[in-house]
Formats: structure tokens, sequence, C-alpha cells
């Protein structure tokens, strides 16, 4: 098993990036509807595509946890498909990367 702590500590930044840009999608989302139907519609129609943005965040969220857990147990870097070692640069790149190149393929 290779030094991941480099890797996680980045992954770790992100994770709290994500957590705070989720928190203030969250905030908006709970902001009352304007009085004009107008607005509302507006705000239906941007609130549903600040749903959309949160649940891309909270998906990379679980994969980087889901990383984070694979470093933890020593099972990060190992391709989960043939169990070769995913290359440095790879994970460099790539660092939720589950697979080695040639099985992502």
């Amino acid at each position: 098993m290779g030094d991941y702590s480099n890797i996680a500590a980045t992954l770790r930044g992100r994770l709290a990036e994500l957590a705070a840009r989720s928190r203030g999608i969250e905030d908006d989302l709970r902001q009352p509807l304007d009085a004009d139907f107008a607005e509302q519609a507006v705000d239906l129609a941007d609130d549903e595509a600040l749903e959309g943005v949160d649940d891309v965040l909270l998906a990379e969220a679980r994969q980087i946890r889901a990383a984070l857990a694979r470093i933890d147990n020593g099972t990060y870097g190992s391709c989960a498909n043939c169990g070769a070692e995913i290359a440095p640069e790879r994970l460099e790149a790539q660092p939720m990367a589950t697979r080695c190149i040639k099985c992502a393929e």
C-alpha cells in the first residue's frame, strides 16, 4: 500500500468545499417564494436547477467518502475489477478512481 496521505488531505479539503456549497444551496432552497406569481415561476425554475446541482455535489461527496474509506481500510489504489495496482498518475488525476486504466476502458 502506498502513502496516500496527500491524496486523502486533498479529498478531505474537497469534501469540506462540497459540504459548504451544499449548505448554501439548501439555504437558498429554504427561502420563501416571492408574492409575485411571475417571480415564483422564476424562483421555482431556479430551485429545480439548484436541486440538480446539489444532487451532483452530493454524488461527488459520496465518491470522496468511499475513496477515503478505501484509503483507511487499505484497498485504495487497487483495481476493484482485476485487483491490479492503479497507476499513481491516474490516482493523482482521478483520486476517486476505483479501476485501473485497462479496466476503465
